[in-house]
């Protein structure tokens, strides 16, 4: 799934100000192949409303549409695929629910739950963070590049990076095996997140 190579999760604070659908909208014309909606404060109606907003452009753009979390908001606005959380149903629970409706991609901490994601039939895994970043150090400290090259040997579906990457470290993350990377800040808060996605698309093709 070429389109994984680089995805921007979203979060509505971290815009400096600039409206959510404008600044994706930006991104997508500069090639962003990939957008999963992560806005954890809102209700399901609100989440709805926003990934409406969004379906025009991805599908002009041919981007994917993940929604976080929320498969019954993926199913309603007709997304491409859901991204399972911790707190999320299990895989196997939502593919139960989705069938081959939605692609489902599941957050990972550890080579346990990436293992575990893949026999229970996730499409993708989400490994980080690899580096120090303030967005995610709710889930510990950085996993560092040894334990992202011992997940992506583990299993056979893509490993996708997140945690702290920018355009400089695109080359290590992928050496250690990560088949794309999944980027917050570092799109979202440049002073030109279309250039910055460029930057990104550019270092993933180098």
């Amino acid at each position: 799934m070429d389109q994984l190579r680089l995805t921007l999760v979203t979060d509505r604070t971290q815009t400096r100000g600039r409206e959510l659908v404008a600044v994706v909208g930006e991104c997508l014309a500069a090639g962003l192949p990939a957008v999963q909606v992560r806005e954890k404060d809102l209700g399901a109606a609100d989440l709805a409303l926003l990934c409406r907003r969004l379906r025009g452009p991805t599908l002009d753009t041919q981007a994917l549409l993940i929604v976080n979390d929320r498969v019954d908001v993926a199913l309603a606005v007709g997304a491409d695929a859901v991204q399972r959380t911790s707190t999320s149903l299990a895989v196997k629970d939502i593919r139960g629910l989705v069938g081959g409706q939605l692609k489902i991609g599941a957050s990972v901490h550890s080579l346990p739950e990436a293992i575990e994601a893949e026999i229970n039939s996730a499409d993708w895994v989400v490994f980080g963070p690899v580096y120090e970043t303030p967005s995610k150090r709710g889930f510990g400290p950085p996993q560092g590049l040894d334990k992202l090259s011992r997940v992506a040997a583990a299993v056979k579906i893509p490993v996708i990076a997140i945690g702290g990457i920018t355009p400089e470290r695109v080359r290590e993350v992928r050496r250690a095996g990560a088949q794309g990377v999944a980027v917050i800040s570092a799109i979202l808060t440049a002073d030109s997140p279309a250039e910055a996605t460029r930057r990104f698309l550019e270092a993933l093709a180098a």
